[in-house]
């Protein structure tokens, strides 16, 4: 890494820290806990022995029947990392899904039978989260056979990557007893550097403001640059990096959160060094 990035992450992320100093906890938990997974892993061995070499217990979600999907979660899950099954679902927007996604149309046969292959295409696995999934996951029945389905395996749980807000996903998993818990912040929707600062450091502030949060990124240049020089940095900021299993567990009693529109974050942020540009914007 070249010395002129490795300045402006720590510049942008001096700056932007003051954001998460500035919450008051509204639980009571000794030490604020952050999980992030990496999703989108399977296609690329190099970008993906990159990430899973991040500092830190970090998840690693990987999609079905990829070149390399079953090197990756063997070295992911050799390093005592965790690895999650990234379950292709229809989009809105109709894009590709590749091998293993899941359709609309499908009957409830088909639907099950490909959830299964897809399970056990990728060993390790602890856990699922969607990937794409906005039109799919807005449908309770074809939910309701994905969770009936993850609790048959008995020892897996849902992550709703929340790729829309009209997603039943989280509902359906609860009321089927499915463990768990959604996506707060993604890192790189917008994959410019000042961007995944901005919403690094919103993913700390959630977690300050109410004791846990869970972020999602992906495998992509400025991402991995970010995350190894910021995750070495947490420790410090009394910030607790944990696998997501720790956040979402068997038989645990629902994971505290806040209602949709509650208590949103209200932070300015300001043009800071080194080139590097933070929109002067709400928190949402």
């Amino acid at each position: 890494m070249h010395v002129w990035w490795l300045s402006g992450w720590a510049f942008l992320l001096f700056g932007l820290s003051g954001l998460a100093r500035a919450e008051t906890p509204l639980i009571d938990h000794p030490q604020p806990r952050v999980a992030i997974v990496i999703d989108d892993l399977g296609d690329q061995w190099r970008a993906g022995k990159r990430a899973i070499a991040l500092p830190g217990p970090l998840t690693y979600a990987i999609l079905p029947h990829t070149s390399y999907g079953v090197r990756l979660a063997d070295l992911a899950h050799k390093l005592g990392k965790e690895v999650m099954l990234h379950l292709p679902m229809q989009s809105v927007e109709a894009k590709a899904l590749g091998r293993g996604g899941l359709r609309l149309e499908m009957d409830r046969d088909r639907f099950i039978q490909t959830v299964r292959e897809d399970i056990a295409a990728i060993p390790h696995l602890i856990g699922i989260n969607n990937h794409m999934g906005s039109l799919l996951t807005q449908h309770p029945g074809h939910m309701q056979w994905l969770m009936e389905e993850i609790k048959r395996q008995g020892n897996l749980f849902f992550l709703d990557s929340r790729t829309t807000h009209l997603t039943v996903a989280e509902k359906i998993a609860a009321e089927t007893g499915v463990p768990n818990s959604r996506r707060d912040v993604f890192l790189d929707d917008d994959p410019a550097p000042e961007a995944i600062a901005y919403q690094f450091e919103r993913l700390i502030a959630k977690a300050r403001r109410k004791g846990f949060a869970i972020g999602i990124g992906h495998p992509y240049e400025s991402t991995m640059q970010l995350l190894e020089v910021m995750l070495p940095t947490l420790a410090v900021r009394d910030i607790q990096l944990v696998p997501i299993s720790v956040l979402i567990q068997p038989g645990d009693a629902p994971i505290l959160r806040y209602a949709e529109g509650d208590k949103k974050d209200k932070a300015h942020l300001v043009l800071l060094g080194d080139n590097l540009h933070v929109p002067k914007r709400v928190i949402k």
